[in-house]
């Protein structure tokens, strides 16, 4: 925060701009960052940690849903000056929707499982005692990627006992999301 603060209210608002064009994927102009970043006689490494808290901040207060007035008045407590948490609060109000747009359109996706296939195999395992069937299962997931719509293929061996363990975990998430519905 303190690092901030050495640069001018003005000057930390178009550097806001500027992360928020990153965060939106239209592309940072390190050229024009480099110039609001001057007068404060800021070294490479205190650029990158300014970029880097100030992506910190927007990004998280976007995804949270945070108001301008809360950040506002948390940046305050955390030491950064009234008139640079109006800058920067005034950028994010500007982008709040398309922050948290673009947010939403990168958060976790998960592909569609098209097929599940499985068998047991029996492994001999010898011993100077006795010979031991040991039982595995192999599990195969086909799943549709989201990025690409193609279909990829997981195989996993697991033993008999460790597969037990998955089934019941797995009834207990689903037992879990059918009473949330």
């Amino acid at each position: 925060m303190s690092t901030l603060a050495r640069m001018s209210s003005v000057k930390m608002k178009l550097l806001c701009v500027q992360v928020i064009k990153d965060l939106l994927d239209e592309g940072i102009d390190y050229d024009k960052v480099s110039k609001l970043t001057s007068d404060a006689k800021f070294e490479s490494g205190d650029i990158k940690a300014g970029i880097a808290v100030l992506s910190f901040i927007l990004s998280s207060a976007a995804k949270h849903d945070v108001d301008s007035e809360s950040l506002s008045s948390e940046l305050q407590q955390l030491g950064l000056p009234k008139e640079h948490t109006t800058g920067l609060c005034k950028s994010y109000e500007d982008k709040h929707s398309a922050l948290q747009e673009k947010l939403r359109g990168s958060s976790l996706r998960l592909g569609r499982l098209e097929a599940v296939n499985w068998r047991v195999d029996y492994t001999l395992s010898s011993s100077e005692l006795k010979q031991v069937n040991e039982p595995t299962v192999q599990l195969r997931l086909q799943a549709q990627d989201p990025e690409t719509d193609s279909t990829q293929t997981t195989v996993v061996s697991i033993t008999a006992d460790k597969f037990r363990v998955l089934l019941t975990e797995l009834k207990q998430a689903q037992t879990m999301m059918n009473a949330l519905q």
